[in-house]
């Protein structure tokens, strides 16, 4: 877990497998206000590319960080408008 950023929802989507994490983390960020940020938590390895590939295809979104403790993929998006 990262201290860097100021947490306002944390997404659990461990065992889940593509496209739902990605979908859920899209309907999460749906439901932020502007400069708020979303720790997703996962299991899918694939998580890592699929949610940097969603969120540099999409506006008012910026992928901050991403971090692999093991099996387990924390991902942290902030809404920027």
């Amino acid at each position: 877990m990262t201290d860097a950023f100021d947490i306002s929802e944390t997404l659990d989507v461990k065992g889940e497998s593509c496209p739902m994490p990605v979908v859920k983390t899209k309907a999460a960020i749906d439901d932020l206000g502007a400069d708020e940020v979303l720790e997703v938590v996962a299991t899918d390895s694939g998580s890592m590319s699929d949610i940097d590939g969603w969120a540099t295809g999409t506006e008012d979104v910026q992928l901050l960080d991403q971090v692999e403790d093991g099996d387990v993929y924390r991902h942290y998006v902030e809404k920027t408008a």
